[in-house]
């Protein structure tokens, strides 16, 4: 008798126990990382940026391999149900998300593109900003260039962790952090540095 009680326990244990596992959602982690940083970055929208069908048509197809990526075969078992559903939907548009976002993308533009441009900033391996090269910035625009490059960093931080909370999971904010770190480098334009393996690159 003890033997046929075991096996419903126990499947109901290994049931239970692929439900409630949640693991990171990589694909649309990086999806969301590249929405955000290219808004900041915006590019396209200065006079003269270059856009198009291209582009527009390489993100339709992020979006197709990034869904098909979520079929969840357990779950379509009807096993894993909450861990198909927290991948479904990484969520990076809080009004928090969107106010910060929306500092950056303004600073980025008025105070940092254009020593990125020069070669004075670079991204560090852990998603943030620093001067690299203080000597390609004019002697009057370092105490301010310093400030933003602060604000910069602390509006970093900032997201990271909001982005980390909105989506349920505040023990996430390392991963955001590594996949946005690697995210500014996927999307640095053609001359601005970055760090890899401790030394300096240029794109």
């Amino acid at each position: 008798m003890s033997r046929w009680i075991a096996v419903p326990v126990a499947a109901v244990a290994l049931s239970a126990c692929v439900t409630i596992n949640v693991y990171f959602p990589a694909a649309e982690a990086k999806e969301a990382a590249k929405e955000f940083v290219e808004k900041v970055i915006n590019e396209e929208a200065r006079p003269g940026g270059s856009g198009g069908g291209a582009s527009i048509e390489a993100s339709a197809l992020e979006r197709a391999v990034s869904l098909a990526r979520r079929v969840d075969w357990l779950s379509v078992a009807g096993i894993g149900a909450a861990h198909a559903q927290d991948a479904a939907d990484f969520n990076i548009r809080t009004p928090a998300i969107l106010a910060i976002q929306a500092r950056m993308e303004q600073r980025f533009e008025s105070q940092l593109r254009a020593h990125f441009d020069s070669g004075a900033l670079g991204f560090t391996e852990d998603g943030l900003v620093v001067v690299r090269d203080a000597g390609a910035i004019a002697l009057k625009d370092r105490v301010p260039v310093n400030s933003a490059v602060a604000d910069e960093n602390r509006d970093r931080k900032a997201v990271y962790r909001e982005i980390a909370v909105a989506n349920n999971h505040p023990e996430w904010e390392a991963q955001i952090r590594g996949v946005f770190a690697r995210q500014w480098v996927d999307s640095a334009r053609s001359g601005w540095w970055y760090q890899r393996g401790g030394a300096w690159r240029q794109k």
